[in-house]
């Protein structure tokens, strides 16, 4: 469906807002005469009877909003909600919309209750800007008509109840110089998606050893497994790590490489990949140079034990709510360090990924699951983003110190077909104007560059 495509065989973190902690007037009012039911899609159970140790699928449920305030000059609508109510239990979150270009200049909270509990949260901000994620303008997965804007997904934990307040506060343009700004409506279709991630296999996870595999594959399994058979055995729930010289072993060439050795991956398997959810196929570029650097922005509240349900929510949320082909990162590190396959295609392969827009062409990209634009990132992130860098970007015979020339494909910081010189090892905010990867976590990029390019043994 992409750019060199092989057929299978099978933003930012915006600070909380001093606001009452009721729903607009409006809001309320509309919330309450008329509950909005919320509609779900599921992941239909295959058939047979249930195997052991099987992934328990999960789910998404939509919430629409109903509409609150209007603004009397510009007569659009600028509040929309939902009061508190329960709902089936969820555990990731986020706001979506029908127009992917569209923008949703504004605010938008929500409050959950923890499952089993009257325990309600305080008011969260979401990040609204989805813009700087996502396939490159022109290409097929943003030019799919399932494609939708979102806001960043919020992990909330086991959570049974939510609320949700949405404001317009930017400002539309003018056709004429003389008058006053018009108030930006809200985009078309706002609804709030709660995504149930579902349960992972048994042994998977962070902790999986890599045995074989307690149940039979599925044909997805199958294919996403494939494109990683040269270096794994069927079915496993991690790759396993080489030393430097192993890797260097493995690798064609009369040539002595820099690269570091291969860090040890969780595989889709590993952390509960539902393969149906994704496309068929596999989309690849031609080739690494850069790696662009993210925070997912889905907040620090989870454990490492947790961080395979974080990625499972993501990945639904990316797919189902968002309509993108796949997970949109290459690979994602958990606050232990501990790193896992992204998009599939093969995690030694250049796939096309979703993650910077207008720079996905020849660039891989590299999520670390949290948020920190206040927060610093444990030593065991930076080691692995460079360690990761290392085998990565060695693959194709890149110094992670240096500076990479890559094309813009189209971003509010680079026109299309601007050439531009990033770092090889880059943070979001390089390609896009936005807060990602969050000041704490950009600031340690140089250290990074430096030790990744120690690990290659420059």
């Amino acid at each position: 469906m992409r750019a060199s495509l092989a057929p299978s065989i099978g933003v930012a973190c915006t600070a909380a807002l001093v606001l009452p902690l009721a729903l607009p007037s409006g809001v309320a009012a509309a919330a309450q005469a008329s509950p909005p039911q919320a509609a779900s899609r599921h992941a239909e159970p295959r058939p047979g009877a249930p195997r052991d140790g099987a992934a328990v699928p999960g789910s998404t449920q939509s919430l629409p909003l109903t509409g609150g305030g209007a603004d009397r000059t510009g007569g659009v609508t600028t509040e929309q909600g939902s009061a508190q109510r329960a709902v089936r239990p969820f555990s990731l979150l986020g706001a979506v919309w029908d127009d992917a270009a569209a923008e949703l200049r504004g605010t938008v909270q929500v409050r959950t209750r923890a499952t089993g509990t009257h325990s309600w949260s305080g008011w969260r901000d979401l990040e609204t800007r989805p813009q700087e994620h996502g396939a490159d303008p022109g290409s097929e997965e943003r030019g799919s008509v399932t494609v939708r804007g979102a806001t960043a997904p919020l992990w909330v934990g086991d959570s049974d109840g939510v609320a949700i307040r949405v404001r317009g506060t930017g400002e539309a343009a003018t056709a004429g110089r003389s008058r006053a700004p018009l108030p930006q409506g809200l985009p078309q279709g706002l609804r709030l998606d709660l995504v149930d991630p579902g349960q992972g296999p048994a042994g998977g996870g962070a902790g999986g050893d890599g045995d074989d595999p307690p149940v039979p594959l599925t044909l997805e399994e199958t294919a996403s497994w494939a494109v990683n058979a040269d270096l794994v055995k069927m079915g496993a729930t991690e790759i396993p790590a080489l030393s430097k010289k192993e890797t260097e072993a493995g690798l064609t060439g009369s040539a002595k490489p820099y690269i570091g050795g291969r860090p040890r991956i969780v595989t889709r398997k590993g952390w509960g990949a539902d393969e149906t959810l994704r496309e068929t196929e596999f989309g690849y570029t031609a080739t690494v140079r850069a790696a662009f650097v993210h925070h997912s922005a889905t907040g620090n509240n989870y454990s490492c034990e947790e961080a395979p349900s974080v990625l499972r929510g993501i990945y639904r949320y990316h797919v189902e709510s968002s309509g993108w082909r796949d997970l949109g990162y290459n690979f994602a590190i958990d606050t232990c360090g501990n790193i896992y396959e992204g998009r599939a295609g093969g995690v030694a392969e250049p796939v096309m990924g979703a993650h910077t827009l207008g720079f996905n062409v020849n660039s891989v990209g590299i999520a670390v699951l949290g948020t920190y634009s206040s927060t610093d990132p444990p030593a065991a992130v930076t080691t692995a983003i460079a360690k990761l860098t290392a085998w990565k970007l060695g693959l194709h015979g890149i110094d992670p110190r240096g500076k990479v020339a890559l094309t813009s494909g189209g971003s509010n910081k680079y026109q299309k077909g601007t050439e531009v010189r990033l770092n090889a090892i880059s943070g979001h905010r390089d390609g896009f104007a936005t807060d990602c990867p969050g000041s704490r976590l950009y600031e340690k990029l140089g250290p990074i560059r430096t030790s990744s390019a120690t690990y290659q043994g420059r």
